[in-house]
């Protein structure tokens, strides 16, 4: 059983005779004589390092457009650092499905029925993975590692800071975000830079794995009562937003991390405290989380509106939405309409119920089913199983060694586990604001790769 679990998960996987083999492989470094020369690319990862730094300082408060234009120089910054490479990099298993699920999106776009705006998505998909390819390299630095989730996390502090701002200070609703018919239709939903509350509460739960993970990590009082404040603020923030997808990925985001903790941890405990941590944990979480449904009425009725069905507006919306998204995957169940918003854009209205129109199909399985297909599905599917089994592998060598950056690993893993639980009934994923940071979770784990050795080995 271990067998076939290490031949799905690719925990023996080496790319080398591919690579080897492989004529753009040999491109790689083709350019090393010249960086030995180079004043600047001497700098070459922390040069990096600052480009990422900005699209996170940047991008709460510029429009998408900006986004998309540094992320194009970050991507001609990554092929400049790979042609000047003073040695060859590996291929790890997270990087090879990441260019598996390129490539099938490549083909989707081939087949499109819509193949210019297909086109278009897949553009900015590449612009996303390049970005990972260049944070996974650059993660490698522990100490460009601390640097740039500082970033993350003092950023995310300023975004939460000013929501829960909005929350006491009043701010206009810049849409219908509530049920008109519910009891809460007049309370305020914050959004702070972002413009939307669902965004907004997505953009936190990363920042909220990281302050948690910086609280354990940093070291001495001060840092430790900046960590705290963070994690007070941005939870807060989340809460002011209304947001149930954001509470559900709050909750999963809290479950994962508390069981990776225990893997870390575990080895410091009692017997006694081995074997009854985990329920008293949880015990206690769940009876708290009852008590303040109980007493709390806003949060009793938006929790309760999970389970109204149609009766709720927005559940409603989405279903009808869902239902014509699952039209759309059964005429083209193989390889999907192809990449982006603007090939859902053109195909969607040909399925919709009258007056549910949407810009995307509310689900990132469902999204990523309808762009790619089934076989594109299943690669998204594989790469995040691939990506959470690895982040445990590494966690646990991480843990063995008593390094600190296995606590990144933890928030990493349940980031993602919280950004997918959001993404099942909503694709502000998609945002750029929101996917760069996926694919800076993605990254850290990959760059913390190590491949199990073979018997042989």
């Amino acid at each position: 059983m271990n067998l076939i679990w290490d031949q799905i998960t690719l925990s023996y996987f080496s790319a080398s005779k591919w690579l080897n083999a492989s004529y753009i492989y040999r491109l790689v470094g083709i350019f090393s004589q010249w960086r030995q020369h180079s004043f600047l690319l001497q700098w070459g990862e922390a040069i990096g390092a600052l480009l990422l730094s900005l699209v996170f300082i940047f991008s709460p408060f510029i429009t998408t457009g900006l986004i998309g234009v540094w992320l194009f120089a970050i991507a001609a910054y990554w092929a400049i650092l790979t042609l000047c490479d003073n040695h060859k990099p590996g291929l790890t298993p997270i990087h090879f499905l990441v260019f598996t699920y390129w490539c099938i999106a490549g083909v989707a776009v081939a087949f499109s029925p819509v193949k210019a705006a297909a086109l278009t998505g897949w553009v900015k998909l590449t612009l996303y993975m390049l970005f990972f390819a260049l944070s996974s390299r650059i993660l490698r630095s522990p100490p460009l590692t601390n640097w740039l989730i500082t970033v993350v996390l003092f950023i995310g502090l300023i975004v939460a800071a000013y929501g829960v701002r909005q929350q006491f200070m009043g701010v206009e609703q810049l849409a219908t975000w509530n049920d008109p018919t519910s009891p809460l239709a007049q309370q305020t939903r914050v959004y702070s830079y972002l413009g939307n509350p669902n965004l907004l509460s997505s953009y936190l739960v990363p920042a909220i794995a990281l302050s948690v993970a910086a609280l354990l990590v940093w070291q001495g009082w001060l840092p430790k009562l900046l960590a705290t404040t963070m994690l007070l603020v941005n939870t807060s923030c989340l809460y002011f937003t209304g947001s149930r997808g954001g509470w559900i990925a709050m909750m999963a985001l809290s479950v994962t991390f508390l069981l990776l903790s225990f893997v870390w941890f575990k080895d410091y405990l009692s017997p006694f405290w081995r074997k009854w941590l985990l329920p008293v944990v949880f015990g206690s979480l769940g009876g708290l989380i009852l008590v303040a449904i109980v007493l709390v009425e806003p949060l009793r009725l938006r929790i309760l509106s999970i389970f109204a069905g149609r009766n709720d507006s927005s559940n409603n919306f989405r279903l009808n939405v869902w239902l014509a998204v699952i039209d759309m995957i059964r005429d083209r169940p193989i390889i999907g309409i192809g990449p982006g918003n603007s090939a859902f854009n053109k195909i969607y209205p040909l399925y919709m119920s009258p007056k549910y129109s949407a810009l995307s199909a509310y689900s990132v399985f469902l999204e990523t089913a309808v762009e790619t297909g089934l076989i594109g599905f299943s690669v998204f599917i594989w790469l995040i199983l691939v990506t959470v089994n690895q982040g445990v592998c590494q966690l646990k060598r991480l843990r063995d060694k008593q390094n600190p950056q296995g606590i990144w690993l933890i928030a990493a893993i349940a980031a993602i586990v919280g950004l997918l639980a959001q993404g099942t009934v909503d694709t502000v994923w998609y945002r750029p604001q929101i996917n760069t940071l996926w694919w800076f979770s993605i990254a850290l784990i990959a760059s913390q790769y190590q491949p199990k050795l073979t018997i042989n080995d």
